[in-house]
């Protein structure tokens, strides 16, 4: 870490898509993270404003409960595109921290937040678009602790591992679907085998196996997980 601080729990939450989150809240009201971060993939399809309350109230109601345990930051993945301004502004009414391409200081921890490239809408090709990264050298230079949800795991060699970040926190790969000898099989922007699924990389970057199945297939021998991330160090002077 660039400093020192006190020890520190982090919420990890990735990939919820919409589904029933009772387990999540409980989870996290009995281990009492300091921060609750909520790493992409949470709704679908932000963009269409008119479908929102049908579609996503089960994600806007999580954001709401989460923020009332912890402070709650929440960045945007493949799943949500570019919100409208109605759901903007509905994201910020439930008490969280929106990081959309950019970040925030809470309690002392620099929170960024970098938006999936499916986001910006201006996609020139079918797959792998590249997020908006310009304004991470701001984020940077920072001087404190810095932590950055990124929904792809796939950013991380490419866009962000040259930055003086301190910790970045993931999902998207779903463990790779289907885990075979601590290995996942397929995960979109990886495709098979790939290198970033469950875990800690490189003690810098967190990747969760996330809390719902992919278009209904079946995880196998990959439970959901929540993931909570404890940072320890010593309390600034």
């Amino acid at each position: 870490m660039n400093q020192n601080i006190a020890a520190t729990k982090i919420a990890l939450v990735a990939d919820l898509h919409n589904k029933p989150h009772d387990n999540v809240i409980a989870a996290c009201k009995l281990n009492k993270p300091d921060f609750i971060a909520v790493a992409g993939d949470l709704m679908e399809l932000l963009n269409r404003d008119e479908s929102i309350d049908l579609e996503n109230k089960i994600g806007f109601e999580f954001l709401k409960k989460a923020a009332a345990v912890s402070p709650t930051v929440y960045s945007l993945g493949n799943h949500e595109k570019k919100p409208g301004k109605t759901a903007a502004e509905k994201i910020k009414n439930t008490g969280a921290v929106f990081l959309d391409n950019s970040f925030a200081t809470l309690g002392g921890i620099i929170f960024g937040g970098l938006s999936s490239g499916y986001s910006l809408g201006k996609i020139k090709t079918p797959f792998n678009p590249e997020p908006e990264t310009a304004w991470l050298s701001d984020f940077a230079k920072k001087d404190g602790v810095k932590i950055l949800l990124s929904h792809h795991p796939e950013y991380y060699k490419k866009y962000i591992k040259k930055y003086d970040i301190d910790l970045v926190l993931a999902g998207h790969a779903h463990g790779g679907q289907w885990r075979f000898f601590g290995r996942g099989v397929f995960a979109p922007g990886q495709g098979f085998f790939p290198k970033y699924t469950s875990g800690v990389y490189e003690n810098r970057l967190v990747v969760s196996r996330g809390l719902a199945a992919r278009n209904n297939l079946p995880r196998i021998f990959n439970p959901p997980e929540l993931v909570f991330v404890n940072l320890y160090g010593n309390k600034p002077k």
